[in-house]
């Protein structure tokens, strides 16, 4: 894990960027940074890297040259923090006991694995296919989809993101994931605008009041398409918005209306992270597929999964992904041992409780503050918006990096999402403590840039 800060919309030579990199970077680090630009292909939000990471523990990590950050971004993969010691010694254990397993040769852990996503899924979620990879596991869900309805369109939204392939990518709505690429992206993908109610495109006064018309957009969609196999979308975008209240069940009725299948990406927001199991949960409806991943595999290995309706279980005859890591027994020991943490100790209602005191604090010290235009989120997974003007909602980028680098200076590192909203997602394992000294770490940084 190279990377150590993410800000979207930020070119790799911004002036921000080139003076965290002169001030701040140490003589260990320097060379490692120089040989890691030299050897991997650039990409935008990747590399080249902004510094190096030497440990990671906990909600710790720390660079080459000693400095130590705790990490509110961790690209949605460490609800148990990293390195927990319980599943650091079951990969351990699984390791000496059984270290892979051809696809076609089932094992215990995987078994056990699939079993334990059917029990914490809601409802008749309780088939389940395992990938590598969350954008796999979104392409594997179009994919049953397909083959149930007999149809290829989709409906999903803009400035979503469900991975980097080239179906992922198509019913992603990230300009960063579909720029720049020649030739056409899937057929059929269909996007509408996406809810957004601060920042709602047609002006609505706000959720209580607009009649959900990004709900019956979706509804409209459907209707006159007319052969769109499902809607795939993430429940709570990890921008962070949260839905208008009413929304998914709205969507979930026009989808019943209309044939096509509900497709909910849990990757960033599972497992606990908005304060319930799954966020759709939130929004008292059931998909017909639900996707994980990132923290499945406790922020040690990748893997993630595809759970649909048993119904769904349609494609015995043909191949829907054939991945050779499909029933690796230490990728399902890992990702089996998470879940077991995240109930055991407690830690969804943990991030519930947790999240409802940092926007609290949030909303109760920065209420006054004119450049803060939005406090919004759900469990660990929140945001501040930052803007130049709060009554026309201008977006304060260049002050949103400001804020950014002071506190990276500070020992807090994050990720800046839409350019302008400071979006903070730590461990679920964080001590209160802990999340309180971020959370001033934050509150000052603001109030200095105004």
């Amino acid at each position: 894990m190279a990377q150590l800060v993410h800000t979207e919309g930020e070119s790799n030579t911004s002036s921000a960027r080139k003076a965290w990199l002169k001030k701040s970077i140490g003589q260990n680090s320097a060379p490692l940074l120089e040989r890691d630009a030299n050897v991997f292909l650039h990409q935008s939000l990747s590399s080249p890297c902004v510094s190096t990471i030497a440990k990671a523990e906990g909600i710790w990590i720390e660079d080459m040259d000693g400095r130590r950050y705790m990490d509110f971004h961790g690209n949605s993969v460490h609800h148990i923090g990293y390195g927990h010691p319980r599943l650091v010694a079951a990969i351990k254990a699984q390791l000496d006991d059984l270290s892979f397993a051809p696809r076609r040769f089932t094992n215990d852990p995987a078994v056990g694995l699939a079993e334990k996503l059917a029990e914490i899924a809601p409802g008749d979620l309780n088939k389940v296919l395992f990938t590598t990879g969350g954008s796999d596991a979104n392409e594997v869900a179009l994919k049953i989809a397909r083959a149930a309805t007999q149809r290829f369109k989709t409906v999903s939204f803009w400035d979503a993101f469900h991975g980097a392939g080239f179906g992922a990518a198509s019913v992603g709505g990230e300009a960063t994931f579909r720029s720049h690429i020649a030739g056409p992206l899937l057929p059929g993908t269909e996007h509408v605008a996406p809810f957004a109610c601060y920042r709602c495109p047609y002006n609505h006064p706000g959720p209580e009041t607009c009649g959900l018309a990004c709900a019956k957009m979706v509804d409209y969609v459907l209707e006159r398409e007319g052969d769109v196999a499902a809607v795939i979308a993430e429940p709570m975008r990890a921008v962070p918005y949260v839905p208008p209240p009413g929304f998914w069940k709205a969507v979930r009725e026009a989808c019943n209306r209309r044939g096509a299948l509900l497709i909910m990406d849990e990757i960033p927001t599972g497992l606990g992270k908005t304060g319930r199991m799954f966020a759709f949960e939130h929004d008292e409806i059931i998909p017909d597929i639900v996707t994980v991943g990132k923290a499945l595999g406790g922020g040690i290995l990748p893997i993630a999964a595809c759970v649909a309706r048993s119904d769904l279980d349609v494609c015995g005859d043909f191949a829907i992904g054939h991945y050779t890591h499909e029933k690796n027994p230490v990728t399902s020991r890992a990702a089996l041992t998470t879940i077991q943490i995240i109930e055991e100790e407690g830690l969804v209602a943990r991030s519930a409780e947790l999240g409802d005191h940092a926007i609290s604090r949030l909303n109760n010290e920065l209420q006054n503050v004119s450049i803060v235009g939005d406090i919004r989120g759900r469990g660990l997974m929140f945001g501040v918006e930052i803007v130049d003007d709060r009554s026309e909602k201008t977006p304060g980028i260049e002050r949103a990096e400001q804020i950014y680098y002071a506190c990276l200076e500070a020992g807090l590192s994050f990720k800046i999402s839409q350019g302008c909203v400071l979006t903070l997602s730590p461990p679920l394992t964080i001590e209160k403590s802990d999340l309180d000294q971020a959370l001033d770490i934050v509150i000052s940084a603001i109030k200095e840039a105004k």
